[in-house]
């Protein structure tokens, strides 16, 4: 197993024992990929969920850019959503698992066939 595949098996864990989701393999496998190098970087494989120039970036940069959807007050509600079943007090907030739980809070599976 390479490393995005034991950073996969991490975020499987933790969509199932922290957000309480059975995750859909595929569907996670996609969405780290397309995350990109990001990943692998210290600062950039988490979301700083208490800044909200970081939620704002997610919001533009994800929601917006990659999944294609309006910007409206929906889309912070829907963040905000995630960062609760995450877990406020949870330090390390994986952006995959984030980005996973946004597409399919949306529905937006599509984005990534």
């Amino acid at each position: 197993m390479g490393r995005r595949d034991d950073l996969i098996a991490k975020y499987a864990d933790d969509l199932q024992n922290k957000c309480g989701m059975t995750p859909d393999m595929d569907l996670l496998t996609k969405v780290t990929i397309g995350c990109g190098p990001a990943i692998y970087n210290a600062d950039a494989e988490t979301v700083a969920a208490t800044q909200e120039s970081e939620l704002e970036t997610v919001k533009k940069n994800f929601l917006i850019k990659k999944l294609g959807l309006s910007d409206g007050p929906e889309l912070m509600d829907a963040i905000n959503s995630v960062i609760e079943t995450y877990g406020r007090s949870e330090r390390n907030k994986y952006r995959a698992v984030v980005y996973y739980m946004l597409t399919k809070h949306f529905g937006k599976e599509a984005v990534y066939g």
